[in-house]
């Protein structure tokens, strides 16, 4: 059985320069980049999020990544 996953990930920098990355599962397929960078702005403005206890500073990019996963029935009869 075949699987096929969207994630957007977005990718920010920190106060101390190190990049991390956050995901969406399953977005909107009508997103657009507009859209995108304007919930990556709030949630640098809101200070929501502060991984390692490091503050996020600037958006650095977003891109949808789609994963296609094919599972196995391994028992046999």
């Amino acid at each position: 059985m075949e699987n096929l996953e969207t994630k957007l990930l977005m990718t920010f920098s920190t106060n101390f320069g190190k990049k991390v990355s956050l995901f969406v599962t399953d977005p909107r397929q009508d997103l657009t980049e507009a859209e995108i960078k304007a919930a990556m702005d709030i949630i640098v403005e809101k200070n929501i999020f502060a991984p390692g206890g490091e503050d996020l500073k600037t958006p650095v990019e977003a891109k949808l990544v789609q994963t296609e996963t094919t599972e196995y029935d391994l028992v046999v009869a």
